[in-house]
């Protein structure tokens, strides 16, 4: 039994590990969506204010993310271009990481505490409850699209997905490249 009321937390945090996906988002000026539609050419800005946090602000991060931008806009005809080079529209990202702590109760036995048999009916032979702590981290990803030249964010997606407690490189990556997939089918925004 003491093997048993260790193994159920550890499962049901996979368990809600394993239903964590990348929730996205994405708002754009309505007004610009006719632009936005012409856009074929685009540049990278230069990163305004770096987050003090390591595992953000450092050049693999900042590689990372733009090779994921850079597969995704090219495979669907977007040209890259130097900034110099007048791109229709300038691509921005900003990101953080914040960490979470989740609270999980597990009874006395896999019932309810209204059920009649709750307690009662295993008595001494049930699972002994407990409550749970865990730390995890949760990554935050922005893209921001500007029109170049009217110098005015005209799109930004965003993404959030639970890290885990220890991410390892090959699953933020992993992470990384399904938000940016999943912001960027949503750009160019289509008309309501």
């Amino acid at each position: 039994m003491r093997l048993l009321s260790r193994v159920v937390p550890v499962l049901l945090g996979l368990g809600l590990a394993s239903c964590a996906g990348v929730d996205v988002g994405a708002g754009y000026d309505p007004a610009a969506v006719e632009r936005i539609d012409n856009f074929r050419t685009y540049a990278w800005m230069s990163r305004p204010q770096k987050s003090q946090d390591t595992r953000i602000n450092n050049d693999i991060t900042d590689a990372q993310v733009r090779d994921a931008v850079d597969r995704d806009l090219l495979s669907r005809g977007y040209q890259k271009v130097e900034a110099n080079a007048n791109p229709d529209f300038l691509i921005g990202w900003q990101g953080a990481i914040d960490t979470r702590l989740s609270v999980d109760r597990v009874n006395d036995y896999y019932g309810y505490p209204w059920d009649p048999f709750w307690g009662s009916f295993y008595g001494s032979y049930g699972l002994a409850g407990g409550t749970y702590l865990r730390e995890y981290d949760v990554g935050t990803l922005i893209l921001d699209v500007v029109d170049a030249r009217a110098k005015a964010l005209v799109w930004r997606g965003t993404a959030q997905s639970n890290l885990g407690e220890s991410p390892s490189m090959q699953s933020t990556q992993k992470k990384l490249d399904e938000a940016v997939t999943k912001m960027l089918e949503r750009f160019p925004p289509k008309p309501e």
